[in-house]
């Protein structure tokens, strides 16, 4: 079942990064190139990192099977499902809290310390999507845009807090995406986030020159 919630949100992960690629007018292959790298990008880094290689991605073909098709999908019928855009986000939603217990479990199997399970877990639902960003040279959006590293943030702590106690791993795994899945779907519906820092009227180094120049000119008068 977790295999087919993984797929699930591969396509999903696949599609938003195909459309990225459409707004940017690439052709079929970059079309396909950017959808891939969205759909698994995010567990092809986990696996490095934590030492499983070959990375799954790469030893199971319906990952790039799975991201190929989203890719061409979106590339033949862009106008269309860009009218169900809010179908795609609640998927999107769905594979990013899949991702975010997929990425503490495999974590956690491997006997990583807690602080560890988290970042993979963030790591897991995000990476895909900050290499989409960074490929189309953008600030990624999970830096920017609603509570999308916040809610795998609090899937992982969800599954080390359960994890404590000793809880049962499938309902562990279960309660975290719930929670993310639960966060995800608030901010999407009531445009929920983080407070961010408000652009400076000019670089710091020429406020600091100014500063100096009006403490200047008051000692003057």
């Amino acid at each position: 079942m977790l295999l087919i919630l993984d797929l699930f949100g591969t396509l999903a992960f696949a599609i938003s990064g195909a459309f990225r690629a459409v707004r940017y007018e690439m052709d079929i292959l970059g079309v396909i190139a950017l959808s891939i790298a969205t759909g698994i990008g995010g567990g092809l880094v986990r696996d490095l990192l934590l030492g499983q290689t070959p990375p799954l991605a790469l030893v199971n073909e319906s990952y790039i099977i799975i991201c190929t098709l989203g890719a061409l999908l979106v590339f033949m019928a862009a106008p269309k499902i860009a009218k169900r855009w809010d179908y795609v986000l609640a998927a999107d939603a769905v594979g990013l809290a899949v991702f975010c217990a997929i990425g503490a479990a495999q974590a956690d199997r491997l006997g990583a310390v807690p602080m560890t399970i988290v970042i993979m877990s963030i790591l897991t639902a995000c990476g895909g999507g900050v290499i989409r960003d960074l490929l189309v040279n953008e600030i990624p959006s999970i830096f920017t845009h609603d509570l999308y590293a916040s809610a795998a943030l609090l899937g992982g702590l969800i599954y080390i807090l359960l994890g404590n106690f000793g809880i049962n791993s499938e309902i562990q795994i279960a309660a975290t995406v719930s929670s993310a899945l639960l966060l995800r779907t608030l901010a999407l519906k009531y445009s929920l986030g983080l407070p961010s820092v408000r652009s400076l009227p000019a670089s710091p180094s020429t406020l600091t020159k100014r500063y100096r120049e009006d403490q200047k000119s008051k000692k003057d008068d």
